[in-house]
């Protein structure tokens, strides 16, 4: 296990994160403002599109964790663990955040607990993010009305000990 994931972890059991996974449980129920949250991710996600490697990795993750949320919360993908729902939506309120662990504000250092909580919620559930971007590929197959796409090698789970080490 990589020391980003073990942060991460690490990050996961605080109390600061605690008061997200409150948080996110209570938005939940309230699809209006989960899109609003959404919407903040993508931009700040957008943000750093032009780094690549790692960083480039991370994007595309929270890219898809964003997609998966949106997903669950509009009714149209229904077959993961609502606690998983809301352990994701965590993170990205985490991620928003500019009060965590590291303040935002503080150059490199203070994406660095967004990363690894990020790199910890990757590792947890892969196989599950792994059969959203399944369901998602024969999702637009079938409203495009073509065969599934091969899997492309950047939609595709990076390894964990990728993330962070490039």
């Amino acid at each position: 296990m990589s020391s980003l994931v073990q942060r991460g972890l690490q990050i996961s059991k605080n109390l600061i994160f605690s008061a997200f996974l409150q948080r996110a449980g209570k938005l939940l129920g309230k699809p209006f403002r989960v899109a609003v949250v959404l919407r903040e991710v993508a931009a700040k996600l957008d943000d750093k599109n032009s780094n690549k490697g790692a960083i480039q990795q991370l994007v595309d993750m929270g890219r898809t964790l964003v997609a998966l949320v949106s997903a669950y919360i509009t009714g149209s993908y229904r077959q993961i663990d609502t606690s998983t729902i809301i352990a994701g939506l965590a993170v990205l309120l985490y991620f928003l955040s500019p009060l965590d662990l590291v303040p935002d504000f503080i150059p490199v250092v203070g994406l660095l607990d967004d990363v690894a909580l990020i790199s910890w919620f990757i590792s947890k559930f892969a196989e599950e993010i792994a059969r959203f971007r399944q369901w998602e590929a024969s999702s637009a197959a079938s409203a495009s009305g073509t065969a599934p796409a091969p899997a492309r090698s950047d939609r595709s789970l990076p390894a964990v000990a990728e993330l962070g080490h490039s």
